[in-house]
């Protein structure tokens, strides 16, 4: 990819909102040494923490703080960047950036620092991803993914795959162009070996991937259930604190409660709803509308039922209208008051457990049920924290390369379904990515990064 260095100087607040004992304003562009000069009176040695007094206009001082200078090509971006370290008061940093901005810095957009790292070779763009996905990591495991995705570990990868295709392509380009040769490069060269070993290499790529887009979006789960099921006494148990208010007042939760928690470094979304049922109560049947709403958009539906009374009439209703498609576990609920088995499979391959919120039996199944679902292999430590857009470009190298495997005899054919698995792998780094999908990823990103 080529260099391309932007024009213009960018400034931010590059510290999360807030107080905090440091807070950072960050420049990146041209032109920062008449900035430097007339906010700190010099532009600092390069990479020398220089104790410096932040001015204003009438020479007033704004704060007292470090003044770091990175000049071009030895820095984030890959352009000259001033960073300006202050005490971190909301006041104060809004001061200094103002001050940036009056010496003819613009602000910067979200992700703008990184869009440029990445528009000048500093990092591709998987990698650029990968500092968005380790700032909002919410697991440990998800952040350690990250931290191998940024290091350019998945991008090697994508680079040795791609590598692979091209000295493939050669071969078959090579028997196009000669064909009354008669010279069989395919098969001296073992061309359907290769092909089946490039398929095996994507596909434990796109397994890997798909672990690792577990790690980062996880599970979105939704208790559903009649009123005074355990719905959210299980809410609790699983956050391992009292978030949801239990009563034995049937409609008591009244509005959706949500709580992330991890199993297996998994973050899972946990939704506790309004119970279930016919009610005359307005804000109640609200609530209701709104459980509805959230179990359309689940991953999984935990469906609660007493384990006392079994399946009632009342809790078939609710089952029959459960979403067609989305992963479903009947969890019968207060099995230390009752007697049933831990695990049931029905014909129709529906799961049945059963669980007591209030002592904790049976939580370890439904974790493992949970994960079972998710599809997550345990002891995956070479993950790469994945996004939608990598597992939908695997998905297109993998469909490519099995069609030009299903034609060996068809030349250009063969030679095309490369092509076009060559650029659906080379997308995921960027270096066949077009602009505006360049402009919806990094507006993504935080301001200041």
């Amino acid at each position: 990819m080529a260099s391309r260095q932007q024009a213009d100087l960018i400034a931010a607040v590059a510290t999360a909102p807030g107080r905090g004992g440091i807070g950072v304003v960050r420049l990146s562009g041209t032109a920062l040494d008449s900035v430097a000069r007339s906010l700190i009176g010099t532009l600092p040695k390069p990479r020398v923490a220089t104790l410096a007094r932040f001015l204003d206009a009438a020479g007033a001082e704004i704060d007292e703080g470090i003044a770091l200078y990175f000049p071009a090509p030895h820095s984030y971006t890959g352009e000259d960047v001033l960073e300006l370290q202050g005490h971190g008061g909301p006041v104060v940093m809004q001061l200094l950036l103002r001050r940036c901005l009056d010496l003819g810095a613009r602000l910067a957009e979200p992700g703008e620092f990184t869009r440029r790292a990445y528009l000048n070779d500093k990092l591709d763009l998987a990698q650029a991803e990968a500092v968005a996905d380790l700032i909002e990591a919410t697991t440990s495991a998800a952040a350690r993914s990250a931290v191998r995705s940024l290091s350019g570990e998945f991008s090697r990868q994508i680079h040795e795959l791609v590598d692979r295709l091209i000295s493939l392509r050669m071969l078959v380009e090579a028997t196009l162009d000669f064909p009354e040769e008669e010279i069989d490069f395919l098969r001296q060269a073992d061309a359907g070996g290769q092909l089946a070993a490039l398929i095996d290499a994507v596909g434990r790529l796109q397994g890997q991937a798909r672990q690792g887009s577990l790690l980062r979006s996880g599970l979105h789960v939704v208790l559903a259930g009649q009123p005074n099921v355990g719905k959210s006494s299980l809410l609790n148990r699983l956050a391992g604190e009292e978030r949801a208010i239990v009563t034995a007042v049937p409609g008591t939760t009244r509005d959706a409660l949500r709580e992330t928690i991890q199993v297996s470094g998994i973050p899972l979304h946990i939704v506790d709803t309004a119970g279930l049922r016919e009610t005359e109560d307005e804000v109640e049947r609200i609530g209701i509308a709104r459980s509805w709403a959230e179990i359309e958009r689940a991953d999984v539906v935990l469906h609660l039922l007493d384990a006392r009374t079994g399946m009632t009439a009342a809790d078939e209703a609710i089952a029959s209208q459960l979403p067609v498609g989305v992963e479903q576990i009947a969890l019968f609920n207060k099995c230390d008051l009752a007697s049933g088995p831990s695990r049931q499979v029905a014909t129709d391959g529906r799961v049945s457990l059963w669980l007591s919120a209030k002592t904790g039996a049976g939580m370890d199944a439904l974790d493992k049920e949970l994960l079972r679902i998710a599809g997550w292999q345990a002891g995956a430590e070479d993950v790469f924290l994945a996004r939608e857009r990598h597992l939908m470009a695997l998905e297109k190298a993998l469909a490519s390369l099995r069609a030009a495997q299903a034609q060996p005899d068809h030349l250009e054919l063969f030679a095309e379904e490369l092509r076009l698995a060559q650029e659906s792998l080379s997308a995921i780094t960027g270096e066949l990515t077009p602009d505006d999908l360049l402009g919806e990823i990094f507006s993504r990103f935080c301001i200041g990064k």
